[in-house]
């Protein structure tokens, strides 16, 4: 279990970011521009300038965390103990097994408006500066880790870990697909939610090492 969540989600989260940079060409090239802005280019991303200070950077990681939880189902063993009534009158029976669907929730209109477009500007505030939306399990509509006691152990780790491993990888390379192909954005879930086809691209490096 520690394997799993510790490795397979993290890994399919990047996956899933840099699909989305590689569709949206506009939002990559924005990423750069905030890495050449904070890093320069002459030395690689040090984990101190790529951990929460690239506020473009954790929108697009919010935001790909909304669109494509790798956890869409974030509890997979609780049981209802008492007759409730949901949703309106509708009857969930005592001994039922309950499960969070983070994965409708974050395509739900009235929780995000224009619900299936990638907007990583959901998570920036007036100036370009990151918006006060955690992710860490306490505003209900986007919480990948959990919430509560059960959240997540590994969370913050998580995020500097995607956060860093991105903010290097963008910094160096362009990523684009082989001759403009469009990237399949088609899900299967098995262990976590991952891409149906494994995201195929090109690289270009963008930053020389110095002599």
């Amino acid at each position: 279990e520690m394997i799993f969540r510790g490795t397979d989600t993290v890994a399919v989260l990047i996956e899933w970011v840099l699909a989305r940079l590689v569709i949206h060409g506009e939002v990559q090239t924005r990423v750069q521009a905030e890495l050449d802005t904070v890093v320069g280019r002459e030395r690689s991303v040090t984990a101190s300038e790529a951990i929460g200070a690239l506020p473009y950077l954790q929108a697009v990681i919010k935001e790909t965390l909304r669109v494509h939880p790798p956890g869409p189902l974030l509890s997979w063993a609780r049981m209802s103990t008492l007759d409730a009534c949901v949703g309106g009158g509708n009857l969930v029976p005592a001994g039922t097994t309950v499960m969070v669907n983070m994965w409708a929730i974050a395509r739900d209109p009235t929780a995000w408006p224009d619900p299936l477009r990638f907007d990583p500007g959901r998570f920036l505030a007036p100036g370009g500066r990151a918006a006060e939306f955690p992710v860490m399990g306490s505003d209900l509509r986007l919480a990948p880790f959990g919430s509560g006691r059960r959240s997540c152990p590994g969370k913050g780790l998580a995020m500097a870990t995607v956060e860093l491993w991105v903010a290097a990888l963008v910094h160096e390379f362009e990523w684009r697909t082989p001759s403009d192909a469009d990237v399949d954005l088609s899900e299967v879930l098995r262990l976590s939610c991952e891409m149906a086809s494994p995201l195929t691209v090109t690289l270009r490096r963008r930053r020389r090492e110095l002599a």
